[in-house]
């Protein structure tokens, strides 16, 4: 958030000039928070009153609300005080927080200095004030100066030196003329569209991890198969000892994981028994051994129990033999997997691995590893950036070359595919421009959907099913070709998958950046987080900084609505593991 502050020295009037801003500022449209610095003796609270007496009796915070307002009241009780950086990090999003006191904090700040206050100047040991509210001229510091009840004047330097005048620009990115389409509307319209591929396979635990369960995987067994204990230690049954009375006698023998007890404990008598080992008939509980004294008198227990079944794991505690392990439609992770060993899941039904292509279209382009025989070419970087990203997520790859702007070649590719391939992904043509005859073709000979998203980087997305088989269109910048195959392809192939549409999982964390996006669109930055989990943007927007994606760590979404983000706000942050598998 924008924060500028308002100092000086006691009874110079710093509350009064704060006040008068806040009314100016919000008499401007903006929206204002103040924060106070007070002396340690004042209190916002009083004596006698129920949240008084809630604090005294020593709670550690007291929500105080009423249909108007609410209050947080956190008492310190000699921690050390937070910073005014931890106070802004809990308060409500503002266009500006206007800080009473705090002179030693780092925002800019003006210093009000009246003759009538007759006291020095904070000015010259306090770098960041930057600007005197004086009657009395500037003291010899060289700071600007401006009348104290120049309060529009005040207010004009504040929106300029905190930049609330972008503000006042506040409007849509998008071109007008031209309908641009919601990202969420083209998320409606691709689940709408895309269905899921048919056949499945029986496959062993072995050879399913990353593939899609294509029916419900039903335990077998129960976990844990039997009741056995959870602790090195000694068992009995609850109801026949009393430790009250001495030592207490100890079965021959022991029970261990692998070697079941092969009798009955007599009533009274404690068994050794070891973490894992299946409960024999005549065991209930379980002391911890560290409570058990062995002796010559027998076993004494400094540490009894207190109830039936304690340290003691039931059978199908976790799960039971007939419950529902795994649902239809699960993409099988290594935890997964391991589930189903517990239960006796040996084999799995999945659903075939959906095998996508990969078609690079432009005679501009060619094979990254031929650039160097064709300087004037462009090497094609989206095509083994796409082919590695749909292996990582679990997808079969399928290379389909490059092709050039020629609608027959295009065409000869498209149908060929449908032999190798479940959906294709193409990139470049997918505009309406004169060059762009992928999609000049799947308008004329497909069911072709273009859409203008409003979405940076991206906009020109497309979808046709080709002879049953979808093919995205993504544009040809590899900037945007990576975000747009992410956001709107992905969600479309795991759902083509037969694992339903799957949203890329983000995180909040605080910006590490400044940033006004207008109303309008969607945005997507290159971004990567620091040590301290702050997240760094990259330094240009350009679709064509391929350098970028490399740098990047994932990317922070922008909601379609205005934002106003300073360093310390909270943005969403979505990796690249996020996205699947």
């Amino acid at each position: 958030m924008r924060v500028f502050g308002i100092t000086g020295r006691k009874n110079a009037g710093k509350t009064t000039l704060t006040e008068k801003l806040v009314a100016e500022f919000t008499a401007r449209g903006y929206r204002v928070s103040t924060v106070k610095h007070a002396h340690h003796a004042t209190d916002v609270d009083q004596p006698g009153r129920d949240s008084h007496r809630h604090r005294e009796a020593g709670a550690v915070e007291v929500v105080l609300a009423s249909s108007n307002r609410w209050a947080l009241m956190h008492e310190l009780r000699g921690e050390t005080p937070p910073e005014l950086s931890d106070h802004l990090q809990v308060m409500s999003r503002v266009d500006l927080v206007l800080v009473e006191g705090y002179k030693l904090a780092p925002h800019p700040k003006l210093e009000i200095w009246r003759a009538a206050n007759g006291a020095d100047l904070l000015a010259p040991d306090h770098p960041t004030i930057e600007l005197l509210a004086s009657d009395q001229g500037d003291g010899g510091t060289g700071l600007p100066v401006l009348d104290p009840n120049d309060i529009k004047g005040i207010a004009d330097y504040i929106e300029r030196r905190t930049g609330l005048t972008d503000l006042k620009k506040r409007g849509s990115s998008m071109p007008e003329g031209v309908r641009w389409t919601p990202v969420d509307e083209v998320f409606e319209a691709l689940k709408s569209a895309i269905r899921p591929i048919e056949g499945a396979e029986r496959l062993p635990l072995s050879e399913a991890p990353g593939r899609v369960l294509a029916e419900d995987a039903i335990a077998r067994r129960s976990h844990p198969p039997a009741a056995n204990s959870a602790v090195d230690g000694y068992g009995y049954a609850f109801e026949t000892v009393d430790f009250s009375k001495g030592p207490l006698p100890l079965a021959a023998g022991r029970a261990a994981a692998g070697e079941p007890y092969p009798g009955e404990v007599p009533p009274g008598h404690l068994l050794r028994i070891l973490t894992g080992a299946h409960l024999p008939k005549g065991v209930d509980t379980v002391v911890l051994q560290e409570h058990v004294t062995l002796t010559e008198a027998g076993l004494s227990v400094s540490k009894p129990q207190r109830k039936k079944g304690a340290n003691c794991r039931r059978a199908g505690e976790d799960m039971s033999a007939g419950d529902l392990a795994l649902k239809a439609g699960s993409v099988l992770r290594a935890p997964d997997l391991g589930l189903a060993a517990a239960l006796g899941i040996a084999d799995v039904m999945v659903r075939p691995r959906l095998r996508v292509g990969v078609l690079s279209t432009g005679s501009e382009i060619i094979a990254h590893d031929l650039a160097a025989d064709f300087p004037l070419q462009t090497p094609d970087a989206n095509r083994p950036m796409l082919l590695a990203e749909l292996q990582r997520l679990g997808f079969e790859p399928v290379d389909l070359g490059i092709v050039g702007d020629d609608r027959a070649a295009i065409r000869a590719a498209l149908t060929a595919a449908t032999e190798r391939c479940d959906a294709v992904l193409t990139s470049g043509g997918a505009s309406q421009g004169d060059e762009d005859h992928t999609a000049a073709l799947l308008r004329e000979e497909a069911d072709l959907q273009v859409w203008r998203v409003a979405v940076k980087p991206g906009r020109p997305l497309a979808l046709a099913h080709w002879q049953g088989m979808p093919v995205f269109g993504l544009p040809g910048n590899p900037v945007a070709a990576l975000v747009t195959a992410l956001i709107f392809a992905v969600p479309a192939l795991y759902q083509r998958a037969g694992a339903g549409w799957r949203r890329p999982q983000g995180f909040l964390v605080p910006a590490g950046f400044a940033r006004v996006k207008q109303a309008g669109r969607r945005e997507y930055l290159r971004a990567r987080l620091t040590e301290e989990g702050v997240a760094e943007a990259f330094v240009s927007e350009g679709s064509g900084r391929v350098s970028g994606l490399s740098w990047a760590e994932g990317l922070i979404e922008l909601p379609d609505a205005f934002c106003d983000i300073r360093p310390g706000d909270p943005v969403r942050f979505l990796p690249w593991q996020g996205f699947g598998p």
